[in-house]
Parts: structure tokens; sequence; C-alpha cells
């Protein structure tokens, strides 16, 4: 799902496959003079709760604040291949954050894409979500974010190159891909599932990093969910539609809750940027909302086959040399926690034979994973989770890539063979 800052751009757009809050705001009133004020101080304070949970379903904080610095302030960089964009200020200082905005300033932003000047904003912000989110919960978030402490710090300035730093190219990606409008309730769905589709497809914007990106930056719109490449995180957000994948359709929902809730579960845990989304956002909502959720990704679609990434292939001669070799290393390194037969000892030591992540056609993330090394996300549910070291320094890109071809390919796994040239290129990449 998720949610961290990722940008994926085209000729035409910068775009964000986990971006989390609009990204270019600036000026409104006062919180005290402001329309949001609700009849009562206990009034206003249920109002301002309210929104600190929405904004935390939004995992706002995620983009907004640099690590080790103040909450909200803004100025953590994207790099792209076009220029580095800068997260903005959006605590209610007058100066440089949203002291002035109004809250229709701010639902303008939420569900039109459009900055309180009438701008149009980056789909680094992803309003194309947003614009699902009713108006009293982006009422209750505004009010949040006039509660927070104001930091006296300007946004920093975009870095883009022409002609990304033209804002009038947004309109032509706006007709393609943008569709204004706040979420309608199916009537022939129960109220759960409604909620879940409401949180996951509007605040969570799980489909943004959960879905390809064309190559206009847009979504495509038949593969919604089927799984995308998030390529300046280096990691693979898989299909939720094909259990070849993390298709959720043989999963108890209860599995799909409690790796919402705490990052691990019986089926496997979290890593890599669902991590941070599970850390910063999913583990503070409520079971109510966490199960809605587990029931709503329950009834996604299933489809056969999953799509196709981009997979460096090896010759089956060399393959059958890395399995053959990755055995070794396997038992040697991998074997005391997650066993011999790769069932391991869940949900500290996730399994490796019969997992979908192990074995789909992308093998991204399992080579992040020996390589890089981890941690599930400590949650109040599971504080000290067991972690996966790194190999990086101990193993060669052969080696890495014949312990991953091992376990794709073993105790039943229908994963292919890893090229020592992809693990090489995952090597030199940025960690997140």
């Amino acid at each position: 799902m998720k949610r961290k800052s990722l940008f994926a751009l085209s000729a035409v757009v910068v775009v964000a496959a986990a971006a989390l809050v609009p990204v270019l705001w600036s000026g409104g009133d006062n919180l005290h003079n402001g329309s949001a004020m609700a009849a009562t101080p206990a009034d206003q304070a249920a109002l301002i709760k309210k929104g600190e949970y929405l904004a935390r379903a939004g995992d706002c904080i995620a983009c907004h604040t640099v690590r080790g610095g103040k909450q909200f302030a803004g100025g953590l960089p994207m790099a792209t291949p076009f220029g580095t964009m800068f997260t903005p200020n959006i605590t209610p200082d007058d100066q440089y954050g949203i002291g002035k905005w109004t809250q229709d300033d701010f639902y303008r932003a939420m569900h039109t894409g459009r900055s309180k000047d009438g701008s149009l904003l980056y789909p680094g912000f992803p309003f194309t979500s947003y614009t699902k989110v009713t108006r009293a919960d982006s009422d209750a978030i505004y009010a949040y974010l006039r509660s927070v402490t104001p930091v006296n710090v300007a946004s920093r300035p975009h870095e883009l190159k022409f002609p990304f730093n033209q804002r009038n190219m947004l309109i032509g990606w706006r007709t393609l891909f943008f569709r204004e409008g706040e979420y309608k309730p199916d009537p022939t769905k129960s109220v759960e599932w409604n909620r879940g589709a409401y949180l996951i497809e509007g605040l969570g914007h799980c489909g943004m990093c959960h879905t390809s990106i064309n190559a206009m930056g847009g979504p495509v719109n038949s593969a919604a969910f089927a799984g995308g490449l998030i390529p300046l995180q280096n990691w693979y957000a898989p299909s939720l539609t094909s259990n070849k994948e993390a298709g959720l359709g043989d999963w108890e929902t209860k599995d799909i809750a409690d790796l919402l809730k705490t990052g691990v579960s019986n089926r496997g845990a979290v890593f890599g940027p669902m991590a941070e989304v599970v850390h910063n956002s999913l583990q503070y909502m409520s079971d109510e909302d966490i199960n809605a959720m587990a029931t709503y990704l329950k009834t996604i679609p299933q489809k056969s086959e999953a799509p196709e990434p981009l997979q460096l292939e090896t010759s089956e001669k060399f393959g059958g040399e890395l399995l053959k070799q990755g055995q070794k290393i396997y038992a040697d390194n991998c074997a005391k926690c997650h066993a011999e037969n790769g069932l391991g000892m869940p949900p500290a030591f996730p399994p490796l034979a019969n997992n979908q992540s192990i074995q789909m056609p992308s093998a991204v993330n399992p080579i992040r994973m020996v390589l890089n090394g981890g941690y599930p996300p400590s949650t109040d549910a599971n504080p000290h989770p067991y972690g996966m070291p790194p190999f990086a320094q101990a193993l060669s890109n052969q080696e890495v890539a014949a312990v991953v071809t091992y376990i794709r390919m073993s105790w039943g796994n229908h994963g292919t063979a890893v090229s020592p040239q992809q693990v090489s290129d995952l090597r030199s990449a940025p960690l997140d």
C-alpha cells in the first residue's frame, strides 16, 4: 500500500507513487479566525482528535517530517530523474505554512488538486485518491493540522528541470487521469466493506503503489492493484489481484488484518516501504477500520496471472549452477531461522516455502532483503520484531543471486533463477 515518497515521472508530469499530503501549500486564515472552529471547546477537541486519526490513516507525517526534524515542517527531498522535489511546511505558520489557509482552501486541494491561489498541484500529492475523501473528514484533518505547533521555516523550492517545472503542463495529465468526486458507497455491499473501500481507495491511496504506471506517468486503469515497480525506492509493490504474488484470495481475513495492524502474520511479514506505512499509520488505526480494510481487500477480484515485470534472466545451465551453489549458502546462513524445509517459525521468522513474495516474477524484494536486511515495523502489538541481517558485505553478487535462486526454486516454489547483474544493480541503488 502504501505510501512513502516515490515519484514516477514522464515527459508530461512528475508523479509520485506514494507521497502523502499536498506538496505545494502556502498561505490562509489563522485557526482562531478560521471557519473550521467547532461550536464548543469540547467539540473542537473532538474534531482535532478525529483529524489526527485521519491524518494517521493518510500517513501524512511520513513525507512532511524529516527524520529528526519537527513534525510537518517539510523539507524531505524527493529525488527524481528530472530533478528534486521538497515536501512543504504544512504547520499552521502564517508566513511559511498553512496558517492562512481556510478549510475551503484545504478541501479544494484535497478534492480538486488545486492550491490556495488556484494553481495546479503536482500529482506527487495523491489528490486522485484524496478526491474521494468526504468534506467532513477533510475539515477534521484541517483542524488537526492547524492545531500542531507552527514552525517558522520556509518550504524549499523544487529543483525541477525544464519542462517539468511548468505547471500548465499538468492540464493534459489531469484530463487523462483525474476524475474528481467523493467516494460513493455501493448499496449492494455491507457498511464494513464500504468503510474499507473508502479507506483503501481514498486516504490510504494504496493503489498508487500497487498499480502500474504508464509511459505518461498515469495509472494503468486495467491493472488496478495489479502491482508495480517502485523504481526510485527500488522495491516492487506486489499485485493484490494475483495469488501468485500478494493476492489475498486465499488469505484468511484475520491474517490480512494482522499484517496491516502489526506488520507480521502467519502468512508473512512486511518490509521496506510497507513497513513504514504500518509503523507510521496502520498500527494506530482501530480494529474496526483494520478489519474493514481487510474485508475490502479480501474481495478485490483475483486474476489468474500477475503482470510480468522486467526481469533479467539467466541461461538454464547457469541457473542450475546457481541453484546448487545457493543450497549450501542457504544451509550456512539462512536455515537457522527459516528452517531447512523453508517453513520458518512464523510469525517471528516468516516461511519461505509457498511464499508468493519470494516466487513472484519480480525478484527485486528478496534480493533487497538478502542484501540490506531489515525489520518488520515496531508496533504496539509487536514492539520487538525479529529482523533480517544484511549480507551485502558477506556475499558476492553471484552468491546473493545463488541463494535467492535457491529459495525461489525450492520446496515447491515456482520462481526463476536470478541474474547476478540484477543483484549488482540493486546493490548500488539507494536504500530508500
